[in-house]
């Protein structure tokens, strides 16, 4: 019964298909037709393309049937955002602004003095450099997270472009000039990219190469610490892994100071310590951004107690007090080296203008907003120029102070503000206080700082994704930790031109 039952639920059903089917093939099929583009010539695709490459987001479209009134407004709030989003601002943001500021302001003092001996510059000029920079940047910068100052990689790259035309100990004015001068230059040339809306070159530089050369000048900017952080006096001027090596075991027997060691390894292990807690509990984020400022004062007051600098521990010594003296009349504008400094400013602009967007677009993405690349170069790019003028080296966003700002919960660009007040405090009245700290610490600060630019998840997705640009990343990384900086920046952009 129910095999008949079964049999003719299954007739039905074929019945049903072919009648279906049936339907199907009497009706005719229906094609949309699709019409052929009208014909261009050399000239309209040419302009066709120009136009898709630098007005992709129409950016004039704000002007459209706007009045002349509207339109002033409207274009002086493109160049300093914040007459926008500052009608919106209240004190609860304010609140998120402060701690951040204050915190940022507390990890930025003293890696900023550590960074200006990466770039053969006196203590203050990192300072200075976390002054100016971020007010600048407040008022014209489109991103909410980003921390303005001076970072590892720029300034150890400035120092050794520098260094390569003229010898800081020997003539320091003119290197000092010649600091001023590249950093002119820098900011013209991320105004000049923003400007003319070429913000898509800067994709042109693979991620690889960028993940290779950040990963060997962190293992560059350590080995170069390992002098202050063992006490050694007599040090090598070359960069490379060997001859640093040689130096540092060369004068083992007789060139090491226990002093020294102590209290740069115990200070070390101090900060990392702190960044474990921090990576761990994102509640504790102010552990690792305070480490810094309390490894500076406990060391400070140490080697004040016990007169350790007479035991021939290298302290910071007396740092010119006071805000940023004016260096207008300083940059080379004429001479042999405009040229000179010219090259490395561009030089060292684009790689600073590189980690500066990879930043702001990777908290654009976390917090779900847009910043305009164009405009982030022309706010970077100004304040450098602005910036030169005021006696500051190139700034730029900083990885580890961003990442502190933005975990302790910035709501706008108002925390850089907050910093740059407290940085202008510590100028005017602060800065006596820093003579004798030791400069293991320094060392110390920075070798915490420039762990996190060792990117090892990011070199094993791209061995997994492409083999060649596995290669390309072991090129920089390689042609940086063994030869140079330079030679490293090389085959970063023959990569990119490839």
């Amino acid at each position: 019964m129910s095999h008949r039952i079964s049999s003719d639920v299954g007739a039905q059903e074929t019945d049903v298909t072919n009648e279906t089917s049936l339907q199907h093939h009497s009706e005719a099929p229906y094609i949309h037709k699709v019409g052929i583009p009208p014909k261009q010539n050399l000239m309209q695709e040419f302009t066709a393309t120009l136009k898709e490459t630098l007005f992709a987001d129409d950016p004039l479209r704000w002007f459209k049937d706007q009045p002349q009134s509207r339109k002033f407004i409207i274009g002086i709030q493109s160049v300093f955002p914040i007459l926008e989003w500052g009608r919106h601002y209240n004190l609860a943001k304010f609140r998120g602004d402060l701690i951040a500021g204050l915190t940022i302001a507390s990890l930025c003092i003293p890696q900023d003095i550590g960074y200006s001996k990466l770039a053969n510059l006196p203590p203050q000029y990192g300072l200075y450099s976390s002054f100016v920079p971020p007010l600048i940047y407040a008022f014209m910068g489109s991103s909410r997270d980003i921390a303005i100052g001076p970072v590892a990689v720029v300034s150890l790259l400035l120092g050794t472009l520098l260094h390569n035309e003229i010898d800081p100990a020997k003539n320091p004015n003119d290197y000092r000039r010649l600091a001023f001068t590249a950093t002119f230059f820098a900011g013209i040339t991320e105004v000049m990219l923003g400007f003319f809306r070429l913000g898509f070159l800067i994709d042109f530089l693979s991620h690889a190469a960028v993940v290779g050369f950040m990963g060997g000048a962190a293992i560059t900017i350590a080995l170069q610490q390992l002098k202050d952080l063992l006490g050694i006096t007599k040090f090598t001027k070359e960069t490379d892994i060997v001859s640093v090596m040689r130096s540092v075991w060369g004068t083992v027997a007789h060139g090491w100071n226990w002093q020294t060691i102590v209290i740069g390894v115990t200070f070390l292990a101090f900060l990392l310590l702190a960044k474990y807690i921090g990576k761990k509990n994102r509640k504790l984020f102010w552990v690792p951004a305070i480490a810094p400022l309390i490894s500076v004062i406990l060391s400070t007051f140490f080697v004040y107690i016990t007169h350790a600098d007479k035991h021939h521990v290298a302290i910071v010594g007396k740092i010119k007090k006071g805000v940023n003296p004016s260096s207008v009349k300083e940059i080379f504008f004429t001479g042999t080296y405009l040229a000179k400094g010219f090259k490395i400013g561009v030089v060292a602009g684009m790689i600073a203008l590189t980690e500066a967007i990879a930043i702001g677009r990777t908290f654009a993405t976390t917090k779900d907003y847009q910043i305009d690349g164009n405009k982030e170069m022309i706010a970077l790019g100004t304040m450098n120029v602005v910036g030169s003028m005021t006696s500051c080296y190139i700034a730029t966003g900083s990885f580890s102070r961003s990442a502190v700002n933005y975990t302790a919960g910035c709501q706008t660009a108002v925390s850089n503000i907050v910093m740059s007040c407290v940085v202008l405090l510590t100028l005017e009245l602060i800065t006596p206080l820093f003579k004798y700290t030791p400069k293991a610490i320094l060392a110390s600060i920075i070798i915490s700082a420039v762990v996190g630019l060792i990117d090892i998840e990011a070199a094993i997705l791209i061995w997994k994704i492409d083999k060649l640009d596995f290669i390309a990343c072991m090129g920089a990384f390689f042609g940086v930790v063994f030869v140079s900086v330079e030679i490293g920046l090389l085959i970063a952009d023959i990569e990119m031109a490839w």
